[in-house]
């Protein structure tokens, strides 16, 4: 049986760790410590369930499925087709990379530069996106080049930015504050949509199992597992992760209020700790972290373009989606945080919902309409739901979704979730035949 060294082993989980840990896993634990204070711990199981749980459970589910499009074409082929797409889309070019560029760039430049013009964001997401472009070019070596490098170096330095917290802390916890008043552990699971991490997670399975090929690893069974294991070494650095910044954050949200979201909390504590150099230590340790995960996106969503289109080769994809980016990180980060949160609650509960079905195929797979139905279900109530959420909808639908059970939780979807599946269940047992949509 082939088997990866505990050593590669651990380096091709921290290399899924690195993909993970971008722009979002370092603002939203903080935020969520600043604002839920003394009630940091429980926010933080919520949290950890859907920033952590459910990405691990996705990298699983979708390594024994075989892939996004086979766990996908279990509900139907266009479905699998359509919200594939949909998924490296929004991972892609469309969100998710252009924000690392904006959001490294207002952590890394404008502390430095407030009023700096157009033309330096500009400037510097050229280099950002033509540095991960380089690194992308070779996803089977992102091991080499993220696990063995750039994630040590990345922990080192949140490391030194929590060590100083503890050694000279502003004050202590603050109460609880804004959206976490009250259902806290509800609350820190929504939070948690925030990082992507569930949605990459359906997609970096592929680049993971490259670099286990590449180090002599070819038996599929053999790739699965270790894929699976990768999953689980990158959700225990993640959780480490993840506490201390929480920690961080509870204490700077406990002694300064000027702040409006993960950046600011960050910059504050940072600030009054180290000065200067705390701020431009932050903005290093973001321009690292954003960059690991946009050569991670670029790496999954050119391998998955260049097997859909194979006329166009991977390399190719990787250039088409940095210049595609680079524009959409010109709109700035406040647009492309205020387009996630609907495109996200709306897409986020499918990814639940596939993942759920998928880890437990033993029994969903003997009734095959559970999968179609429980998914119709959902996208019937998450597409609406996030548009009253938004507030981009209103009047009597907005009155009927907010009178949905568990709606101020932000998991109305869930009942209707576990309705479809059940009511496709008895289908499938009652023999009624199935439609691919």
């Amino acid at each position: 049986m082939q088997r990866l060294s505990k050593r590669d082993c651990f380096f091709v989980g921290l290399t899924l760790f690195s993909m993970f840990f971008g722009a979002g896993n370092l603002i939203f634990p903080p935020f969520l410590g600043a604002q839920a204070g003394t009630d940091t711990w429980p926010a933080m199981i919520g949290f950890a369930l859907s920033a952590i749980g459910l990405p691990v459970l996705g990298v699983v589910a979708v390594a024994q499925s075989g892939g996004l499009p086979v766990l996908a074409g279990r509900v139907g082929k266009r479905f699998a087709w359509l919200f594939t797409l949909l998924i490296y889309v929004s991972i892609g070019p469309g969100l998710a990379i252009p924000r690392t560029a904006s959001t490294s760039f207002e952590m890394a430049v404008s502390p430095f530069w407030p009023d700096a013009p157009l033309w330096v964001l500009c400037v510097y997401s050229f280099v950002f996106f033509a540095v991960a472009m380089l690194v992308a070019f070779k996803p089977e070596k992102l091991t080499d080049r993220l696990g063995k490098a750039l994630g040590p170096i990345l922990l080192v330095l949140i490391f030194v930015m929590v060590a100083g917290c503890f050694v000279n802390a502003p004050g202590g916890y603050g109460v609880p504050s804004r959206n976490y008043t009250g259902n806290v552990v509800a609350q820190g699971f929504v939070d948690g949509y925030q990082t992507m991490d569930t949605i990459a997670a359906l997609n970096f399975g592929i680049i993971i199992a490259l670099n286990i090929q590449n180090r002599g690893v070819t038996d599929e069974k053999s790739v699965v597992r270790h894929t699976i294991r990768a999953g689980w070494i990158a959700g225990a650095v993640l959780l480490v992760v993840y506490s201390a910044l929480a920690h961080i954050g509870a204490v700077s949200g406990g002694s300064f209020d000027n702040y409006s979201n993960g950046a600011g909390v960050l910059t504050n504590l940072m600030s009054w700790m180290y000065g200067p150099a705390g701020t431009a230590l932050l903005g290093l340790i973001f321009v690292i972290a954003c960059l690991n995960t946009c050569i991670g996106l670029f790496s999954c969503c050119s391998e998955y373009f260049s097997l859909q289109w194979p006329k166009i080769p991977y390399r190719a994809w990787v250039v088409i989606f940095a210049v595609i980016s680079f524009f959409v990180s010109i709109a700035g980060l406040d647009t492309i945080l205020a387009l996630s949160v609907p495109l996200l609650n709306a897409i986020y509960p499918v990814a639940i919902v596939l993942i759920a079905l998928g880890l437990f195929h033993r029994f969903t797979g003997k009734v095959p309409l559970c999968y179609p139905a429980a998914v119709a279900f959902t996208i019937l109530v998450s597409v609406p739901g996030a548009l009253v959420q938004a507030k981009l909808l209103g009047g009597p639908v907005g009155a009927f979704f907010q009178g949905l059970p568990l709606y101020a939780e932000g998991l109305y979807w869930l009942l209707p979730a576990a309705l479809g599946g059940g009511l496709g269940a008895v289908a499938s047992l009652l023999g009624i035949g199935r439609r691919n949509f």
